[in-house]
C-alpha cells in the first residue's frame, strides 16, 4: 500500500471513529489503525503524525470501553436478559464483538477516566511533544483509581482486636495488562500502604490495641516490601508461613521462576504468643482458587491459634465473627 493510500485510508478512519456505534466496526478499526500506527513508526513519520493517529486509537479505545461497560458484566457471565427469543445472545459477547480479552480491562479503564483528565492528557502529551500511548493513559487512570481508594478509605471499625489479617492491594510494575491484579480491584504502592498505617493511627488509636498479631500476605517479589510494611504499621516480624499452591491451578507466571507459593508473614505488637497446642506445620497446602483468594485453611489456623476479635483488612468477603475494613 502506498503512502498516499495509507493516508486516504487514515482521513475516512477519523470520520468513521466519531460516527461508529457498532461494536464489530470498532473492532475492525481498531485492528486497522494498530496497522497504521506500524506503519508510521517503520516509515518514521513525524511524532505529530504518529500521535494524531494514536489520539483517534485512544478516541475509539475509549468508545470501546464504554460499550463494554454498557454490555458486559465486569464479573463475567451472561445476565438473562440479554437472551432473545431464540436463546441467542441479544448483545455480542467480547469475542463476538472482536475484543481481545487482554484489551478489554484497558478499554473499561479508559472508558472510566473523567473526560476532562482524558483530553488534558492528551492537549499536555501533545503540548510536550511526548509520545502519546495507551501505556501512559492506562497508567494515568491507574494513578487516579488508587488516590479514589485512598481518598475513599472508610473509617475503621471501633474497638481493640488482637488479631489483624491483612491482604494488601500490591501494585506490580504490570499495572494495567490484562493479568494483572489491577485489572481486578485498584492497587496501591507501598507508600500509599503506609499513608493508610498513619490514616488508621489517627482515625482509631486503639486499632490494633496493647498486643496484637499480623498476618500479612506477600508474594515473593514483595517480600522486602512485606517486611518493610509490617514495621510501618508498628509490629516485629517473627515468622511466616509458605502457602504452597496445587501444581494443576497455579498457572506459569513470573520472570525468574514459575511462582507457587506466597508468603503469610506473621508479626506482633507486645506479647501475643498463640494458644498452647495451636500451632501447626508453616506449609499450607492448598488449591488457588479466585484471583487472590487466599485459602479457607488460613482462617481455622488463626482462629485455632487466636481467640480474637479479629479484623480483616483489604478483605474480599465477610466472615462470620471477624470485621472488615477496605473490602475490594
Amino acid at each position: 500500500m502506498t503512502e498516499e493510500t495509507r493516508l486516504i485510508e487514515w482521513n475516512s478512519i477519523k470520520t468513521a471513529i466519531a460516527q461508529c456505534e457498532d461494536i464489530k466496526i470498532m473492532s475492525k478499526m481498531d485492528y486497522s489503525i494498530e496497522a497504521i500506527q506500524k506503519w508510521a513508526k517503520q516509515s518514521k513519520q513525524s511524532l505529530e503524525t504518529q500521535n494524531e493517529i494514536a489520539e483517534y486509537r485512544l478516541r475509539l479505545n475509549r468508545k470501546q470501553g464504554e460499550w463494554i461497560e454498557t454490555n458486559i458484566p465486569e464479573e463475567g457471565g451472561n445476565p438473562t436478559d440479554q437472551l432473545n427469543k431464540n436463546g441467542k445472545l441479544a448483545r455480542p459477547t467480547l469475542i463476538e464483538a472482536g475484543i481481545d480479552y487482554h484489551d478489554s480491562p484497558k478499554f473499561r479503564m479508559l472508558a472510566r477516566m473523567p473526560e476532562e483528565t482524558f483530553e488534558q492528557f492528551i492537549t499536555e502529551t501533545k503540548a510536550k511533544s511526548e509520545e502519546l500511548t495507551s501505556k501512559g493513559a492506562v497508567a494515568l487512570a491507574v494513578r487516579i483509581k488508587r488516590r479514589e481508594a485512598i481518598m475513599n478509605t472508610p473509617p475503621f471499625p471501633e474497638g481493640k482486636f488482637q488479631v489483624i489479617y491483612a491482604d494488601p492491594p500490591w501494585q506490580y510494575a504490570n499495572s494495567g495488562l490484562g493479568g494483572s491484579a489491577e485489572s481486578h480491584y485498584p492497587t496501591l504502592s507501598i507508600t500509599e500502604l503506609e499513608e493508610l498505617a498513619d490514616r488508621a493511627s489517627r482515625q482509631a488509636t486503639d486499632l490494633p490495641g496493647d498486643n496484637a498479631v499480623l498476618f500479612l500476605w506477600a508474594t515473593a517479589p514483595f517480600t522486602p516490601e512485606g517486611l518493610q510494611l509490617c514495621e510501618a504499621w508498628g509490629f516485629e516480624y517473627k515468622t511466616h508461613f509458605v502457602w504452597i499452591k496445587d501444581k494443576s491451578t497455579y498457572g506459569k507466571l513470573g520472570f525468574y521462576a514459575y511462582s507457587q507459593h506466597e508468603l503469610l508473614l506473621v508479626a506482633t505488637k507486645g506479647s501475643c504468643l498463640p494458644r498452647e497446642g495451636s500451632l501447626v506445620p508453616s506449609v499450607i497446602v492448598a488449591p488457588k482458587e479466585d484471583h487472590s483468594t487466599k485459602p479457607e485453611l488460613v482462617y481455622q489456623i488463626i482462629e485455632k491459634m487466636y481467640p480474637g476479635p479479629y479484623i480483616e483488612l483489604f478483605a474480599r468477603k465477610k466472615r462470620d465473627n471477624w470485621e472488615t475494613w477496605g473490602t475490594l
